[in-house]
Order: structure tokens, then sequence, then C-alpha cells
């Protein structure tokens, strides 16, 4: 519970928000959404990254991070998780923007 001081001295409780939570395909922890890069397979079929995380269809969780990024293509929990082959574009796609939040 959020306690706040009122200007006249009392107390107000408010709620406080939830922080959603995703898990990483990678390593397999729990982090908040906005912390994770976001792919996303829509009613399509097709495969593609969301930056913003709001985009509509079956979304997967990465860590900014290589070695989770390898974690998921090596076990195929990208795959998976999105119900289909993962494209070779994809995954280039996805090392650049590594590469990119790394810079």
């Amino acid at each position: 519970m959020d306690l706040k001081r009122e200007a006249g001295g009392g107390l107000i409780v408010g709620k406080q928000r939830k922080i959603p939570q995703r898990m990483c395909l990678g390593c397999r922890e729990n982090k908040n959404k906005r912390e994770l890069l976001r792919v996303v397979r829509s009613a399509e079929g097709e495969v593609f990254l969301d930056p913003t995380g709001k985009k509509a269809g079956r979304g997967a969780y990465i860590c900014w991070d290589e070695a989770c990024l390898q974690k998921a293509i090596k076990g195929k929990s990208l795959e998976k998780n999105l119900r289909c082959a993962m494209p070779e574009t994809l995954v280039q796609d996805l090392r650049d923007a590594l590469d990119g939040y790394r810079e």
C-alpha cells in the first residue's frame, strides 16, 4: 500500500501500479516487460520485432543479451513459443537490434 501525505497533514491511501512481468526465453528469468525485446507472430503468420510492445499477435520476449538470444535459438524456444519456423532474416534482425542496443 502506498501512503501519501495530504496538504492538511492527513494520509491518503493510494494504489500502487503493477509492473507487467515477462519471462525471457533464453535465461528463463522474469523481468519487467519494458526491459525485454518482443518478437511477434501476427495472425497472418508474419514474424517481426515489436519495439513498442503493443502490436497485435503472439509475443515472445528476449533479454537484450547475445547469450540469451543464442540459447533461445539453439533450444528452439522462440519457434515453440511463436508456433512457427524462425526465418533467418529475423534472426539477423535480432542480432542487429542487440548490436544497436550495445552501442
